[in-house]
């Protein structure tokens, strides 16, 4: 495929999966259950956290998560008491388990109380064409409470050669603006431009099949490449391929 025979490839994909049908089976439906910015960034944060493993199983425990906060998830990080964290005594998804999720909640009151809220602080750190840098210094701001060094693993760090998939998904969602119903849009501090592909082994795969990508790991490095490649196609909006690389890989077993 020529590099236009490609972009008018992928836009189509784009169009077919962009849409709000995407969501019903997407741990993105999480944060679209509700309409304050603050839940929806915090409800968005916690689901993109444990999205990893079967999707229906990431739904399931995301939604475990936000009954265990009363659904209500910005009260609950803010005004929780010691007897309310004991809703997450029996939580576990995979590896994630109620010592991680409380230290989560006790983090992003940190965040709201001292750093005026999640979005200030990737915003703080971005770069115009990048947030990798702006991950790895979030990272260090989440964990400057007391912690165990068991629940740093649960937040990816770009530095240290990862691809920080969960990450970028849960900045496309908050950052980017689709007009069709899916990305929410609602922080408008930080340009889509900025934005990476969430790398997994479906995109992955798909993206090399489709010479987007040469390097066989899925890691920092990787997701440069991808980057680079997916700039030259749309340098507005290079993440909203997020969406044709994942539906072929998923959907359609390109």
């Amino acid at each position: 495929m020529t590099k236009e025979q490609l972009k008018e490839f992928l836009d189509e994909k784009v169009t077919l999966y962009n849409n709000p049908n995407f969501i019903e089976s997407d741990p993105i439906q999480i944060p679209h259950a509700f309409t304050s910015k603050e839940d929806i960034e915090i409800a968005g944060f916690l689901a993109a956290t444990i999205a990893w493993g079967n999707r229906k199983m990431i739904i399931k425990s995301a939604q475990k998560l936000m009954d265990a906060m009363g659904n209500a998830p910005f009260d609950f990080v803010m005004h929780h008491t010691t007897t309310d964290l004991k809703t997450l005594d029996h939580f576990v998804h995979r590896t994630f388990n109620n010592l991680d999720a409380i230290t989560f909640i006790q983090s992003l009151q940190n965040i709201y109380k001292n750093h005026n809220g999640l979005e200030a602080v990737f915003h703080k750190f971005s770069e115009k064409h990048s947030m990798q840098k702006g991950i790895s210094e979030f990272k260090k701001v989440f964990f400057e409470i007391p912690h165990a060094s068991r629940t740093t693993k649960h937040i990816s760090d770009p530095l240290n050669n990862s691809a920080a998939k969960r990450i970028n998904m849960f900045l496309r969602w908050m950052v980017r603006n689709d007009n069709k119903g899916v990305d929410f849009g609602i922080w408008k501090s930080i340009s889509p431009e900025a934005l990476s592909c969430p790398l997994d082994v479906h995109s992955g795969n798909v993206a090399r099949k489709l010479e987007l990508l040469t390097r066989k790991q899925n890691d920092a490095k990787a997701l440069a490449e991808l980057d680079t490649n997916l700039r030259v196609l749309d340098p507005k909006d290079p993440v909203k391929y997020d969406f044709a690389l994942f539906g072929l890989g998923v959907f359609e077993k390109f």
